[in-house]
């Protein structure tokens, strides 16, 4: 039986308590191929004495060991052979490293689902047709990296009327355009269809600032929204508070906060978190969420803080299974929403230190130089 083909092509994506069951029996089947087909996976699972038939209940996902995110980007590892994955992303790189996941075309097919029924959920897919002002890159053949692909592809939501992009390929390198972005808000906002904006939150802030200082101000048509995605990256240090983020969205674009929707995600664990009518990202049926204590790696309660642990049954190209972040954060019970959506919820805090992530990394990594294999 195909159970993550099951799991997928179910109706409510953030029915987790109802799917439990199928979840571990997906995780199982999924831990079950990658051990059987990465020898370097099956060490790392050797070394650490787990097999995939002991994931019998939830709890046992604690148990399965994770790969931090930066050991992805020294090791990089598959399951299926190159020409069996039709798409292989990277991420945006750390240090002249990078992530390379393959993305099989089972799961590939989970994800369109995921992406349908999520964005139909929120109300976010339509047929009117839409202006986009994307705060990513603009396509280059050279540049391979799943946010890239991802800005593109939540352009599809709606048929597109346009497309302008904050970040060019010029020169041998990508150059930001910000005049070009506010030259596209002003045209937008003289058109009879909606504007939307799609990517980093840094460049969607910084173009608002332009405007700001050059004492500019539209006013979008009915249904424009603005969709942040990718993080601040490099510009951790100018990352501002969400609501001073909207406030000024209002006064610039006169979009309202029930307007802007924010995404999470990475490239090694791509499933599709989009934030609620309180801003706050529900763990969909595709996942699960734990919180590990910085130190102990072990799993905290719900309302402490910790380094946030994806899990997910979604790839067989690539063992991203149970990721480690770097990122810090806190889940909470659904009731402590107030949404209407009955799953758990997250928010991330900050960045844990890089030696945290690095003693991660490092143990992932002796456990593939020692286990014994078969």
């Amino acid at each position: 039986m195909d159970h993550r083909k099951e799991l997928f092509d179910w109706k409510e994506p953030y029915d987790t308590a109802g799917t439990s069951d199928l979840f571990i029996q997906t995780m199982r089947d999924c831990c079950r191929f990658h051990y059987d087909n990465c020898p370097e996976y099956q060490r790392i699972l050797d070394a650490a004495d787990f097999r995939p038939e002991e994931l019998k209940e939830e709890e046992d996902l604690e148990r399965l060991p994770f790969l931090p995110t930066v050991f992805l980007k020294k090791h990089h590892l598959f399951s299926m052979p190159l020409n069996r994955l039709p798409i292989k992303a990277t991420s945006s790189g750390t240090g002249g490293r990078y992530s390379k996941i393959g993305f099989d075309a089972g799961g590939l097919a989970g994800a369109f689902k995921m992406v349908i029924r999520v964005f139909s959920k929120l109300g976010l897919l339509s047929p009117v047709p839409c202006h986009y002002i994307i705060f990513g890159f603009k396509p280059h053949r050279s540049n391979h990296t799943a946010v890239a692909k991802t800005a593109t592809g939540y352009t599809l939501l709606t048929p597109a009327l346009s497309r302008t992009y904050a970040l060019k390929y010029e020169n041998g390198k990508y150059e930001p355009d910000l005049e070009g972005t506010v030259k596209a808000f002003q045209k937008s906002a003289g058109s009879a269809f909606p504007t939307r904006t799609i990517g980093f939150p840094s460049y969607t802030w910084f173009a608002l600032k332009l405007m700001e200082e050059k004492g500019m101000a539209v006013k979008l048509p009915k249904g424009s929204k603005i969709m942040l995605a990718g993080g601040w990256k490099q510009f951790y240090k100018e990352q501002v508070d969400k609501h001073e983020m909207y406030a000024l969205a209002e006064k610039i674009l006169g979009i309202g906060e029930e307007d802007i929707v924010e995404a999470y995600g990475a490239v090694e664990h791509p499933i599709l978190y989009c934030d609620c009518k309180k801003h706050h990202f529900h763990v969909p049926i595709y996942s699960r969420v734990i919180i590990r204590d910085v130190e102990t790696l072990k799993p905290v309660e719900n309302g402490k803080l910790g380094l946030v642990n994806l899990i997910t049954p979604m790839f067989r190209g690539t063992p991203i299974l149970s990721i480690m972040t770097d990122d810090l954060g806190i889940l909470h019970d659904a009731k402590e929403c107030g949404c209407g959506i009955d799953s758990p919820w997250f928010e991330i805090i900050g960045r844990a230190g890089f030696v945290d992530i690095k003693t991660c990394a490092a143990g992932a990594a002796e456990m593939l130089k020692g286990g014994t294999g078969k």
